[in-house]
């Protein structure tokens, strides 16, 4: 089994003595029950990592861990971004989860003309943090040291400039002629994934899109749900990197 991963501040993530506490503290010493001499990965997020053994669980909320080990892992390259289209109920959760299991950098929503879901005011607020809160989860339970940061809405004229901006913009299509499998990616830099609501990219976007940048490719011979075609798109393009190797 694996040791289990924590989250600790960047200043306090060095070799020798380390108090675990807060929210991480109380999980691991009541939740997780965590003893003397059981392994232990403390994480920054931001790619410091920690490897050591439980010291001490310092009673209810904090635990002591001596590392032997600190790593910083430089930020991999190149970026991956996907822009992901607010999906209906609980999907838009099932997306980041998987697509920070299988290594995305950033994930952007986006409120395309299409999406039935609508994020405004509180509602939206709400929604954004479960999926700031997902998107940590699910890098504790990958072993990330360097977590995917999860970005403020954006409109498609917002999406459109990061295209300008980056290496290599991908817009998935079901109706495209050329493979994704078969894009060659660029050796740093940004590569921005857009994945479209469940009702499709309108034309309006796509046209804004293209023009921003993007070229349009298919994943395959079927029709991916908008909460895993990120994901799939994000797999195939990781594999062909240095990253996946």
């Amino acid at each position: 089994m694996s040791a289990p991963v924590f989250v600790v501040p960047t200043n306090r993530l060095v070799a020798g003595r380390v108090v675990v506490d807060g929210p991480e503290g109380r999980h691991a010493a009541t939740v997780t029950r965590l003893g003397a001499g059981e392994e232990v990965v403390l994480v920054d997020g931001r790619g410091r990592r920690g490897l050591g053994t439980v010291a001490a669980a310092t009673g209810k909320g904090s635990l002591a861990v001596d590392l032997s080990e600190v790593t910083d892992e430089p930020a991999p390259a190149p970026r991956l971004v996907v822009v992901q289209a607010l999906p209906k109920g609980d999907r838009g959760e099932v997306a980041v989860e998987t697509l920070t299991e299988v290594g995305v950098d950033e994930i952007v929503p986006w409120a395309a003309i299409r999406c039935v879901t609508r994020w405004r005011d509180a509602r939206g607020e709400k929604a954004l943090a479960r999926w700031r809160t997902t998107a940590e989860a699910a890098a504790k339970q990958s072993r990330r040291a360097r977590f995917p940061v999860v970005a403020e809405l954006e409109g498609t004229r917002d999406v459109a400039a990061r295209l300008r901006r980056a290496a290599a913009g991908v817009l998935l299509h079901e109706d495209a002629a050329e493979p994704l499998a078969g894009l060659e990616l660029p050796a740093s830099g940004e590569v921005v994934v857009v994945v479209g609501p469940e009702g499709g990219i309108s034309p309006e976007e796509l046209a804004v899109l293209v023009d921003a940048g993007a070229t349009a490719y298919r994943l395959g011979p079927t029709v991916l749900r908008t909460s895993t075609a990120g994901t799939a798109a994000a797999a195939v393009l990781l594999a062909r990197t240095p990253r996946w190797r």
